[in-house]
């Protein structure tokens, strides 16, 4: 089968919600993206709010506190909000890559393997029926002599240490204490939490949500996309072969990638577009594919999308393609589009009213950079 990026990148529009936008709530969409990124909570809320039809911020949060959503570290090490039964089979994979048992890890963090085994045993009796913040959570670990050497690590804000903790479901984020960040275990905050899966139990599952959004994709694409390459790569195309049937290699524009089978006459029936759609920061839509997808986004402007300290833009997509980013100053929403391409200021001003409601900013004009 052979069909366009045109095609493709107009089916994901749609399949991704962006349009037209979903009735249902975070985790219907946060299931349907293959998870959202949340190092940014805002981010995360206005990736949700845009996909809805009746889009706020306060959604993703809500979820959260309810535990139809689990906040932890999983794809690429990075926060992200999974509906529980995605995360833990997500989860599963991140930790069969054992990237903690790696000499170079073990050597940046001064723990070895011993230690991190050791770490989940004991944070898993800490955290039970209990939700600490990190200075609590390490305070508590440090009463044993064993991890005093670890505790400038173990307090790091960027949670390295605490990574491979999460990946084998020993903690994840609980509700925020003001301006703190608290860790809990999973169980503690999701209703029915059944543990983490097998790598081979797992993987059917991440792989076929991932297809479902991003599709067509390689075996190593996923693996990217997941553990920046660091799963061995015999076992992600085992893991593709046992699907089988379920999946199907198509080519799109002298490229090739697997695509779940059962979407394939809807990829079939659809229509190029050339609409106009607005995406916010450290979306989905462009994180799942990855900003190197040159096809979806031109090489010689992917500095504007992925920019320094891992920052990804807000998103101008037309016809699906990235075309351009945007930011807010003062409430002027204020658009560079790439290549000369002007700016389509009556479209994007159409949707100024959604995007405010989705950001909970005052954006009133368009203004081109």
């Amino acid at each position: 089968m052979r069909v366009s990026w045109d095609q493709v990148f107009a089916w994901r529009v749609r399949r991704q919600f962006v349009d037209p936008r979903t009735k249902g709530d975070a985790v219907a969409v946060a299931e349907r993206l293959c998870g959202i990124q949340a190092q940014v909570t805002s981010a995360a809320e206005t990736a949700v709010a845009l996909r809805r039809s009746a889009g706020e911020p306060g959604a993703v949060v809500r979820a959260l506190r309810e535990g139809t959503l689990l906040k932890t570290w999983a794809m690429r090490g990075t926060l992200h909000a999974l509906p529980p039964e995605l995360g833990a089979a997500a989860l599963s994979l991140m930790g069969s890559a054992r990237t903690w048992e790696k000499p170079a890890w073990t050597k940046a963090s001064g723990a070895t393997p011993e230690d991190v085994a050791a770490l989940v045993k004991a944070v898993g009796g800490i955290l039970d029926g209990q939700v600490l913040t990190r200075d609590e959570l390490v305070t508590a670990l440090i009463a044993e002599p064993r991890f005093q050497p670890l505790e400038q690590h173990l307090r790091s804000g960027w949670g390295s240490m605490l990574k491979p903790l999460a990946w084998q479901g020993a903690l994840c984020y609980g509700p925020a204490r003001g301006t703190s960040v608290t860790f809990t275990n999973p169980a503690h905050v999701v209703p029915g939490w059944s543990g983490i899966p097998g790598p081979d139990d797992a993987a059917p599952v991440v792989i076929r949500a991932y297809l479902g959004a991003y599709g067509p994709a390689t075996p190593e694409i996923f693996n990217t996309w997941l553990t920046r390459g660091f799963l061995s790569k015999p076992t992600v195309r085992r893991w593709f072969s046992v699907l089988g049937d379920e999946l199907t290699e198509i080519e799109v524009d002298g490229r090739s990638g697997y695509f779940l089978t059962e979407h394939l006459d809807q990829l079939a029936a659809t229509k190029p577009t050339s609409a106009v759609h607005l995406l916010g920061q450290f979306d989905q839509y462009v994180l799942g594919p990855g900003t190197g997808d040159t096809a979806l986004l031109p090489g010689d402007h992917r500095a504007k999308v992925s920019r320094t300290a891992g920052w990804i833009s807000p998103l101008v997509l037309i016809g699906g393609k990235i075309a351009g980013t945007w930011e807010v100053e003062e409430e002027a929403l204020v658009v560079s589009m790439f290549d000369g391409t002007p700016v389509p200021t009556t479209e994007i001003t159409a949707q100024l009213s959604t995007l405010a409601k989705a950001t909970g900013q005052q954006v009133t004009t368009v203004r081109a950079t």
